[in-house]
Order: C-alpha cells, then structure tokens, then sequence
C-alpha cells in the first residue's frame, strides 16, 4: 500500500487459511443492487480486497465499479481524507477489538454504522454513512467477508460510529477519545410517535398527518418535537434517517 502510516488498516486482521465456501452469495447480492439506491461492496479480509462492488455510483467516486473493484483497499488511501483515515483506523481497530469479546456464535448478529467523507475525482467531498455487516466467517470465527452499504449520511460531520446487534435493543457507541465502545439502549418511541414518523415517510405534510390521525395540526408539531428529544436529532429528516438505520420503524 502506497501509505505505511494506515497499514494496521491493512495488517492487523490476519485470518490464516480461507474456508472452502459456495459463491451463489454473489448473485443475491447483486439483486439487491438492482432494487436499491444505496451502493453495495464486499470486502474479503483475508487479502484486503473488493470482492465485489455494485455500479451504484455514490460509492464510486466518479469510477467505474470495475475501477474500484481493483483498487481494493487502497481505493481509500486515495479517496478519503487524512483526519478520516485516522478515524477509520480508530473504528476499525476498537470494532475488531470488540468483535472479538463475544462468542463466535454471536459475532455474525453484529452490524457496525459509521460516516466519513469520500473526495470525488473532481476534488469535491461528500459526507456517507456506512454500515457493515459479517458476511462470512473462518471456521474459527474471524471475519473473513463483510458486506458494506453506503448511502449519503444525516449528520454533518464524520465519526457518529454505532454498533447495534440483531433483535436487540442494546447499541454500543464509540468514544473516540478513550477508544471504548459504551453500551446504551435504542430509544423507544410511542404508538402515535411511530405513526407520525411513518406518515411523514410517506411523504405527508403537517396537515395531512393531522387529518390522517385526526388531531390538530399543533399536536402533530408537539410529537414531531417529542421525536427529536428520543432520537437527539433536529430535523424530521435525521429522524426518519436514524429511526430507519436504528430499525426503530
């Protein structure tokens, strides 16, 4: 890799000899693609390469997937900007860290979220979240492939990484000046809470919401505040971000 600076990125995560595994992975990956917005990749940890990435161009960077596909790792190296590479270090050496604390039967229920900027071919950035999740696992329960979805990120400045486990309300965020990872619980919302966020991912005015349930339009507004405090965000949009990347609704 063209910077020794990040090669922990690279290194730390050996994995020894590689599971004989089916690939039909690959095709139901690629159907997902095709019916959504967000870009899809796979990383294999084994040779810290792209298995796969999709033609959704948000990840790509003014690209071809087939570009991308062969940079592998050092696609970051080269599109990502220095404060975010060190942040990218510190999130993947503490997730790994934490990766590894659970059983092995546990490890695969695992998804970890995360933002930073990509820089396009023509020099402009764009803030993204990312989420990742196990794909394949050695016979000794290290990661071997990971699937990755990026889509444009809520939030207005990098880091925001969470760790959230299947059928679970537990969350796990990253304090990134201690290195630890401090376990909390997914905020809740009400019946009438759900519904005012659902309708208004529906697309649905204030009015229309009101009429929908019928109350008052200024009952709506007092839920819709009521969901920014549960959620500790600002606007109806971070709400129904977080709430659909939470899997809240």
């Amino acid at each position: 890799m063209k910077n020794d600076r990040y090669s922990s990125l690279l290194t730390k995560n050996h994995l020894g000899k590689q599971p004989e595994q089916q690939q039909d992975y690959l095709e139901a990956v690629k159907a997902i693609a095709r019916l959504t917005y967000e870009s899809l990749y796979i990383i294999d940890y084994a040779d810290m390469s792209f298995e796969y990435v999709s033609d959704n161009p948000l990840f790509l960077c003014g690209y071809t997937a087939a570009e991308v596909l062969q940079s592998g790792y050092d696609f970051y190296f080269r599109h990502v900007p220095e404060p975010d590479l060190e942040l990218l270090n510190i999130i993947n050496e503490t997730g790994f860290n934490f990766f590894k604390t659970l059983p092995v039967a546990e490890r695969k229920e695992l998804s970890i979220t995360y933002d930073f900027h990509l820089i396009s071919k023509d020099g402009k950035p764009v803030l993204i979240n990312h989420k990742l999740t196990p794909l394949l696992m050695t016979p000794d329960g290290n990661m071997w492939k990971a699937l990755c979805i990026v889509s444009i990120s809520h939030h207005q400045t990098a880091g925001h990484a969470r760790i959230y486990r299947q059928h679970s309300a537990d969350v796990w965020k990253l304090d990134v000046k201690q290195r630890r990872w401090r376990k909390s619980r997914k905020p809740a919302l009400t019946e009438r809470e759900t519904a005012v966020l659902r309708l208004h991912a529906q697309g649905l005015t204030i009015s229309q919401i009101a009429e929908k349930l019928f109350v008052s339009p200024d009952t709506v507004k007092y839920y819709r505040r009521r969901i920014f405090e549960r959620l500790e965000v600002n606007s109806i949009v971070e709400a129904l971000s977080y709430a659909i990347n939470s899997r809240i609704i």
